[in-house]
């Protein structure tokens, strides 16, 4: 199965959780520069599940469009659980019932010791909830990477609609 299938069926899985609780996504994005919402928009539909979202590339980008604190850019960076916890909530202002936000070091250059290329911040908020964050760790080149996230990002949204429901 190509990568591009495997984002597809993530996106599908994602869209039935999310119309299954009548809910609608919403995203914030760094390092996959829209490609989260441009595999959900791809499918026919989407506009029942899929609210939009933000590119924030820029730490200017999430301060001002997401509401990031500056304190945390300057403190955790903005490949960090904290930046993409606030990444979520400031997504979620924007409307939706839920919010995924990625951050992280697609390559092949900007990789340090302590967050290595392929080091990704994926968090996840449903509305009036505390948002989560997971550190990821992907290899490949910088499509591979992006590719895996938007796969993370999508199961992680399925993941927790799952465990509302228990």
């Amino acid at each position: 199965m190509s990568r591009m299938q495997e984002m597809t069926q993530a996106a599908q899985r994602a869209a039935t959780a999310l119309q299954d609780c009548d809910w609608q996504l919403v995203t914030a994005e760094s390092c996959t520069g829209g490609l989260i919402g441009a595999v959900c928009t791809e499918l026919s539909g989407s506009s029942a599940w899929f609210f939009g979202g933000v590119i924030s590339y820029a730490n200017e980008a999430k301060e001002n469009a997401l509401s990031v604190q500056h304190s945390t850019l300057e403190s955790e960076g903005a490949v960090s659980a904290q930046t993409v916890k606030e990444m979520c909530a400031g997504a979620l202002l924007l409307g939706g019932d839920m919010a995924v936000a990625v951050s992280g070091v697609a390559g092949p250059t900007g990789g340090s010791k302590e967050k290595p290329v392929g080091c990704v911040y994926i968090a996840w908020k449903i509305k009036d909830q505390d948002a989560e964050a997971v550190r990821f760790q992907f290899s490949g080149d910088r499509q591979s990477v992006r590719e895996a996230t938007v796969i993370a990002a999508l199961e992680g949204v399925v993941e927790r609609i799952l465990q509302q429901e228990k």
